[in-house]
C-alpha cells in the first residue's frame, strides 16, 4: 500500500482540504483510497459515538470503505492538544498502536492511504513521542500543508527543516489560503517555492466549498510516481 503523511504548519491550515483532494487524485488514478486520522481531538457525539468532522471528510473523499474506527481508532471530545485530551480521558497514544491501525488498513485491502496529522509536526502524543515519530516510523513521504497567511515563510520554513532533520522524506508542499484577503499573497508564494528545496504540489485557492474534486484541480501531483 502507497501512501503519504499530510502534516500542516500549525492547526487551521487546511490538511484536511488537501488530504481530500489528495484522496480524489488517488480515485483518479484508479486507485482503492482512504484516509487514516489516528487520532483526532475535537470530536461530536453522533448516537453516542464520538466523530470527528476531518475524519467524516476523510471518509467521504475516499472510493474504498472503511468502518469509521479504520479510520479514526482515537477520537477524543476535547477540542485541545491531543495529547492533553488524551489524559484527561484517560486514554493511552504511542506510535506502535497507531502502526497497527495503518496495518489494520493495509490488510483489508486499500492500495492509497492518505494519513493526517494533527496540528503540526511536532505535535505530542505522549511524554517521549511526538506525530513524527509516527510518520518516521510508517516511512511514509510528507507532504507539508502551508497556510498562507501572514507569518507562514517562517513556519513553512522551519517545518520543512523539522520534517528532513527528523529522517522523514519531505515530498513536496501545498499553500491553502487559509487567509482570503492576505496581502502581497504572490510575493510569498514566490518566496516559498525559492526557499523550500522541495516541489510545490499546488496552490489551493480560498473555496467557500473546498470539495475533493474542487482541491483535485489545484494539485500538480501524480500519485502514481509516490
Amino acid at each position: 500500500m502507497k501512501g503519504v503523511f499530510v502534516t500542516g504548519t500549525d492547526t487551521e491550515v487546511g490538511k484536511t482540504v488537501v488530504a481530500t483532494g489528495i484522496l480524489r487524485k488517488a480515485a483518479d488514478a484508479g486507485l482503492k483510497s482512504c484516509g487514516y486520522k489516528p487520532v483526532a481531538a475535537g470530536c461530536t457525539l453522533v448516537d453516542n459515538q464520538p466523530r470527528n468532522d476531518d475524519a467524516l471528510a476523510l471518509m467521504g473523499a475516499a472510493n474504498f470503505d472503511l468502518p469509521y474506527t479504520f479510520v479514526n481508532p482515537v477520537a477524543l471530545e476535547p477540542a485541545i492538544a491531543p495529547h492533553i485530551a488524551a489524559a484527561a480521558t484517560g486514554t493511552t497514544l504511542d506510535t506502535r498502536s497507531m502502526l497497527a491501525g495503518l496495518q489494520r488498513i493495509r490488510d483489508s485491502g486499500a492500495e492509497f492511504c492518505v494519513v493526517e496529522g494533527a496540528g503540526g509536526w511536532f505535535v505530542p502524543l505522549n511524554d517521549d513521542e511526538t506525530f513524527a515519530d509516527f510518520a518516521v516510523a510508517a516511512q511514509l513521504p510528507v507532504i507539508l500543508t502551508v497556510g498562507l497567511k501572514l507569518g507562514c515563510i517562517n513556519h513553512a520554513i522551519l517545518s520543512a527543516m523539522a520534517i528532513v532533520q527528523k529522517g522523514a522524506e519531505l515530498y513536496g508542499w501545498v499553500g491553502n489560503f487559509a487567509d482570503a484577503g492576505m496581502d502581497v499573497a504572490e510575493e510569498n508564494i514566490e518566496t516559498l517555492r525559492a526557499r523550500l528545496n522541495v516541489p510545490c504540489l499546488g496552490i489551493v485557492g480560498h473555496l467557500q466549498d473546498p470539495s475533493p474534486i474542487e482541491v483535485s484541480k489545484y494539485l500538480n501531483l501524480d500519485v502514481a510516481e509516490i
